[in-house]
């Protein structure tokens, strides 16, 4: 499978607005789109199925978990988030706050809001040779997330069944997937084993 693709706009060209590239994303559907903090458009192509089922799986256990608490929204990994340094990223899994939803104008969430969510998860694509490039693009992703006001991020890797958590002030701390994964004070009571619930 074909890995990203990064667009490079010269830089005396604003060629996308914030409202032009929402509809350029809707133009394309078929294509997987962020956009990093220089205005570069980064383009994807979709995901596997496995990665897919992946996603799904993860993000179903965070749903669960925010339906009992009500303490935020759960995105899946079509959801996009305008960050703080202008970029428009896309987590496999996101959770978002009430306490940061409250800044949010409602007509705002019908596009890429301008908020951070506070909790992420990334998946590297299971792609024949080319699942350490991957890694590596989601390894800078992940610090991305968190200089933007991420609070708790799980690169969850399929491939070497690790996760690796990110935090602020934190150097990356990577665990085996026997072992269960605490949403800490982010998300307050969740606790995840992967290899309880993911087929490998």
């Amino acid at each position: 499978m074909q890995s990203s693709i990064t667009l490079t706009v010269p830089p005396n060209i604003n060629v996308f607005s914030d409202d032009e590239l929402y509809a350029f994303c809707l133009a394309n559907p078929e294509l997987h789109i962020e956009r990093d903090e220089n205005g570069h458009i980064i383009i994807m192509p979709p995901t596997g199925l496995e990665s897919s089922f992946t996603n799904n799986d993860l993000q179903t256990e965070v749903s669960i978990w925010n339906r009992q608490t009500k303490a935020g929204r759960t995105s899946e990994s079509n959801g996009g988030y305008t960050l703080p340094d202008t970029s428009m990223r896309v987590p496999d899994v996101g959770w978002v706050s009430k306490e940061r939803l409250i800044s949010v104008v409602p007509e705002e969430l019908k596009k890429f809001a301008h908020v951070c969510p506070d909790f992420v998860i990334e998946v590297p694509e299971r792609r024949t040779g080319s699942e350490s490039d991957n890694r590596k693009e989601l390894e800078n992703k992940m610090e991305k997330w968190i200089q933007n006001g991420v609070r708790l991020g799980w690169l969850v890797d399929p491939h070497n069944k690790t996760t690796t958590i990110y935090q602020p002030e934190r150097k990356p701390e990577t665990k085996p997937f026997a072992e269960t994964l605490s949403g800490e004070d982010v998300l307050v009571g969740f606790t995840m084993n992967v290899a309880d619930f993911l087929a490998f």
